[in-house]
This record gives structure tokens, C-alpha cells and sequence, in this order.
């Protein structure tokens, strides 16, 4: 299927974003994670782009997506300009897959604008205090002052170590992804922002109760997709969304963090069929 490759103004920041499938098929907008960008799912794009229309931005800070001098890094500014560009293409109703960063983004986004989310499918995206790892929450509590040990997790051992940790078989796990993420690091500018995004990371943990609230209120149709063994957001954040959406779907893989990149072949029918009944449900 043809992805189209493209850039588009929101705010300042010249976003960049990957497009594929018919514009009048059920949306997915995905929302990718650190330290990666829309290049994670680049095979998703080609698997459902005949059925479905998917659309994939990289943050302000990742991939592609270039921003003007004095950019404020925070995870509301990253909401902001998905927000923004939801706006400029004039999405309408669309689900969200969210993964790891893609979560704080994509849950901003439906307490602002509910009536935009037809559907979650979510990742490794956390929303739950139980679902942080000891590992995760000594990463939380980074601030000024600790910089170095944020930039230690911003080196290509430490950006494999993010795709091949837990994975069952890592040498099915293509070296592509952590080697283009490690190539957008090493750009100017990008570590310094990544340092501002780690401290204040806490603000997203803040905000989980209502982002739990807004999911008891709202009840999407949810899809979770978890790599049990992630190190950094553990099985018990998966299993807690189905206290607040009991319908929601919920399949576990062997895998880590980077679910998508292992077990590819068996989360995307599930994404499909996912999509197949939210597009019936809002048809």
C-alpha cells in the first residue's frame, strides 16, 4: 500500500507525518514512543492501509518533525501540536493507538477533545500508579541536577536494550528501529530535549486519576496489546484498565516493551478486527 510522507504546519513546529489508506475508512491515529518516532510503524501502515486510513505524526523533538528556535519541551506542548494537527487535517472521529509516550499524548488529547476518540487501542501506553516498575519510578524521579543519568538511557546500547529487553526471541526483533531512533538522537538539540521530556514525566503520573476517571465516564472501545516482560511498565498496568472500561479487550504477548516489533503477526489481525467493529459501531 502506498504511504504518503508528509510535512504540515502546526504552531511553528513543521510536523512531520506518514498517511496511507482511504480518508473515508475508520481512522487510527498513531501515537509512538520514546525514543522512537511515526518510522515504528511502518509495516502496520503497509499491513491495514487498504482497509483502514492510518495516520502517524512524529513528535516535536522526534523523527522528522523540525521546530523553531526557543521550543519548550513538556508533554503538554507535545499534546498541544497533536492537537493541533488532528486540527489541520481535519481528522473528524478517529481511535488512537497509543504506545508508551503515546500515552500522557494521546490521553490529553480525549479529556480535551472527547468527542474526537471513537477508540483506544493501547500498547505499553501506562495509566496506572501499578503499572510502573521500580525501574520506571527511579526514572520519574529524575530532576535538575541528574541529567547524566538521563542521558545514559540516550546511547545506542541503552536505545537496543529498549526494543530487545524482554523479548523472547531478540533476534527477530529488527535492528532498523533502534538504529534510525539512535541516528534522530544524536541530532542537535534532541538529547537536550529529551532531558526536559524525562523531568517532567511526573506530571503524567499526576494525571492518572483522571485520565481514569475520563475512561470510567467515557468507556471507549479499548483494545490492549501488552508485552508482559517490559521492564518498564509491568503486566498490572495492563490488566487495570479493565477496572475502568470492564469490556475492553485485553491480550498479553512474551515479549517487551516494543510489543509491536515481536509479536507483529499476531497483534495486528487483532488491531484489524479491532478497527472492523469501532468502524461499524460509528458507521
Amino acid at each position: 500500500m502506498n504511504v504518503a510522507h508528509r510535512f504540515v504546519d502546526v504552531d511553528g513546529v513543521r510536523v512531520f507525518y506518514r498517511e496511507t489508506g482511504p480518508a473515508d475508512a475508520p481512522t487510527l491515529l498513531l501515537l509512538h514512543g520514546f525514543p522512537s518516532a511515526s518510522h515504528q510503524f511502518a509495516r502496520l501502515l503497509d499491513a491495514l492501509g487498504d482497509r483502514f486510513h492510518l495516520v502517524a505524526p512524529d513528535y516535536p523533538g522526534f523523527g522528522h518533525t523540525r521546530v523553531p528556535d526557543g521550543f519548550v519541551y513538556s508533554f503538554d506542548r507535545l499534546a498541544d501540536v497533536v492537537e493541533g494537527f488532528v486540527d489541520r487535517l481535519g481528522l473528524g472521529r478517529f481511535s488512537v493507538y497509543m504506545f508508551d509516550f503515546g500515552a500522557p499524548v494521546g490521553f490529553r488529547l480525549a479529556v480535551r477533545r472527547p468527542e474526537l476518540v471513537a477508540g483506544l487501542v493501547v500498547q505499553n501506553g501506562n495509566a496506572y500508579e501499578e503499572g510502573l516498575s521500580e525501574q520506571a519510578r527511579g526514572f520519574i524521579a529524575l530532576g535538575p541536577g541528574q541529567e547524566d543519568q538521563v542521558r545514559e538511557l540516550l546511547t545506542l546500547e541503552a536505545t537496543r536494550g529498549q526494543y530487545v529487553g524482554g523479548a523472547s526471541d531478540p533476534e527477530a526483533i529488527s535492528p532498523d528501529g533502534w538504529t534510525l531512533d539512535q541516528h534522530f538522537l544524536d541530532l542537535p538539540g534532541r538529547k537536550e530535549a529529551q532531558v526536559a521530556l524525562a523531568f517532567d514525566y511526573h506530571g503524567n503520573v499526576a494525571r492518572y486519576p483522571e485520565w481514569q476517571e475520563w475512561l470510567r465516564a467515557s468507556r471507549p472501545p479499548t483494545l490492549v496489546v501488552w508485552g508482559r516482560n517490559d521492564p518498564f511498565f509491568v503486566e498490572a498496568g495492563a490488566r487495570a484498565f479493565l477496572r475502568d472500561v470492564p469490556d475492553a479487550e485485553l491480550h498479553l504477548f512474551d515479549t517487551g516493551h516494543f510489543a509491536l516489533e515481536e509479536k507483529y503477526p499476531e497483534i495486528t489481525p487483532l488491531i484489524a478486527d479491532f478497527l472492523e467493529r469501532v468502524g461499524k459501531d460509528n458507521g
